[in-house]
């Protein structure tokens, strides 16, 4: 049996500035056991141990054998108020030009020597801005990563079609106000940390991705008095959806509040559940 670090802020060093991720793996593993990774991004002004609460992944993983890594953005303090540059949001990250996505490669490769990833099976989600940089990781590193699943998050028109296909998952809240559902100008608490471009309506995520995976362009979707879930027809081995949550506004669906001031999460849909769910079958 080999063991491996329960938990531990991993360093690295990129661009000459420390960078760290919160890591959750199992305390053992079974010989040449391999397992699945998923990177949780926080969103604007958030850090790891504010996602790991929010979301519950880490007493999923523990459940389920696969490890969970929460990555910290770039802020003006360690640990502290993090934003990611997700292109036009948001915040310090944005404004300095920070290279997320190479910190991500980065630190994709120091993970693999550390724990036992199965590099077949490596996941990204987020909220709000983190779900912003789920769909840049998607489309900028389509050969690393499997699946992505932007929770409350935006596209802005200007993105790339990624190399390869991405299979993704899109929640939403028709009720948020921050990331309007409709699409426009943000709002919020800090609608200055964007850059001023208008985010599109939710459903160009799917309409993205369904071109970038070569979907049929018609979706099937199913209306419940919760939810509206679109299921798109694909190539074998690819899936996209998306869930559009009626009462939602700006939370993680089924978690628990980024802040006292924050929106309500509510119990129409067990995000992390339905990610993981969405997540496990996937291979690259």
């Amino acid at each position: 049996m080999q063991t491996v670090a329960a938990s531990e802020y991993f360093k690295i060093q990129h661009q000459g500035v420390e960078r760290y991720a919160l890591v959750r793996a199992p305390a053992s593993l079974v010989g040449t056991e391999k397992l699945p990774l998923v990177l949780v991004l926080h969103g604007g002004g958030g850090n790891a141990e504010n996602i790991e609460r929010m979301t519950g992944f880490t007493a999923l993983a523990q459940r389920e054998r696969f490890i969970v890594v929460y990555p910290e953005g770039r802020g003006r303090f360690d640990h502290k108020l993090l934003t990611w540059n997700a292109g036009h949001c948001c915040g310090p990250a944005m404004q300095q030009r920070s290279d997320d996505v190479g910190f991500i490669r980065a630190l994709l490769l120091a993970l693999k020597t550390q724990y036992p990833i199965d590099a077949q099976r490596v996941y990204v989600t987020g909220i709000s801005n983190g779900g912003m940089m789920a769909h840049r990781l998607g489309f900028e590193l389509a050969d690393d990563i499997t699946a992505i699943a932007p929770v409350v998050a935006t596209l802005f028109g200007d993105e790339r079609l990624p190399a390869t296909p991405v299979s993704a998952l899109i929640i939403n809240g028709m009720q948020d106000q921050s990331v309007p559902f409709d699409g426009g100008a943000p709002g919020g608490r800090f609608p200055d940390a964007w850059d001023g471009t208008p985010a599109l309506p939710a459903m160009a995520q799917a309409e993205f991705w369904a071109k970038a995976n070569a979907c049929a362009a018609t979706v099937n979707v199913s209306n419940t008095p919760l939810f509206q879930h679109g299921r798109y027809a694909c190539p074998p081995d690819v899936s996209l959806q998306f869930y559009f949550v009626r009462e939602l506004g700006h939370a993680w669906p089924g978690g628990r509040k980024g802040s006292w001031r924050g929106d309500e999460p509510g119990q129409a849909l067990d995000a992390t559940t339905v990610i993981w769910t969405f997540f496990e079958p996937l291979r690259r």
